[in-house]
């Protein structure tokens, strides 16, 4: 990764934090021998920083995109399965991780709306930093 570190890069620092909590609820369900859920929650959830992370030393303005693209598609699956952990009786309560992924999501989607501007990748980085 390059110099910008997690302290200076909002979206980072946030995928960060949310990654963290992430762990500690599906360790949570692990616990409760949730395995299978536990699993498929975490590598979703984790996916979503790691892509972003990825997109911070883009090839291009279009890897740039679709780095983010992906981290969004991961925030769709990692709804997907902690409305299953909602819907499934015998689940610990889960609406702190489910409003972050949305928050997540929404700053994903502005990245991706900004980033298709004319602007270049150096620009939107500096903008994120302010």
């Amino acid at each position: 990764m390059n110099s910008i570190s997690f302290e200076e890069n909002p979206v980072l620092k946030l995928t960060l934090e949310f990654s963290l909590e992430l762990i500690s609820y599906c360790e949570l369900l692990e616990n409760m021998r949730k395995f299978i859920i536990a699993k498929q929650l975490l590598r979703a959830g984790t996916s979503i920083g790691a892509n972003c992370c990825e997109a911070q030393n883009a090839e291009s303005k279009a890897d740039f995109i679709h780095k983010f693209k992906i981290a969004s598609k991961e925030c769709g699956e990692t709804l997907y399965w902690l409305q299953l952990c909602v819907l499934s009786p015998g689940y610990p309560e889960c609406k702190f991780l489910r409003e972050k992924v949305n928050e997540l999501n929404r700053l994903i989607g502005k990245i991706i709306s900004t980033s298709k501007r004319k602007h270049p990748i150096s620009y939107f980085v500096s903008f994120l930093i302010a």
